[in-house]
């Protein structure tokens, strides 16, 4: 099967409360009209970026208990994430792995390293 842009996700599988996001790119100049060298901008503290992927959540912990009337095929449940696809997502760099995929440049960030988000949805 040949990946293309509307597959290529498909086949990654985002573990725990991990977010895939790719960075958004940083502006060449700055408020004053200043040009900033390719570098300055990766080495900021916080970084910002659009959530591509996200895992399914935090597990719940399964009671330890064995009650007569539970199924035996119990799945494991999820608290969801706040984070959706299609998010920009800033976070902090400190706690991001950096990965490459296909020749992009991308982050795997837990949920605890992301500051805050922003939605494109009406109200």
């Amino acid at each position: 099967m040949r990946i293309t842009s509307d597959n290529r996700f498909k086949k990654l599988i985002v573990i725990g409360d991990r977010l895939l996001i790719k960075p958004s790119q940083p502006d060449e100049r700055t408020a004053s009209g200043l040009y900033l060298p390719p570098g300055v901008q990766e080495k900021e503290k916080v970084q910002q970026g659009y959530v591509i992927k996200t895992g399914p959540g935090y597990a719940i912990p399964m009671p330890v208990d064995d009650e007569p009337w539970k199924n035996e095929d119990e799945q494991v449940k999820y608290v969801p994430l706040q984070a959706k696809e299609g998010d920009l997502a800033i976070f902090l760099l400190s706690g991001a792995t950096e990965v490459m995929y296909e020749g992009d440049r991308y982050f795997i960030v837990p949920q605890s390293a992301i500051l805050m988000l922003e939605r494109e949805e009406e109200l």
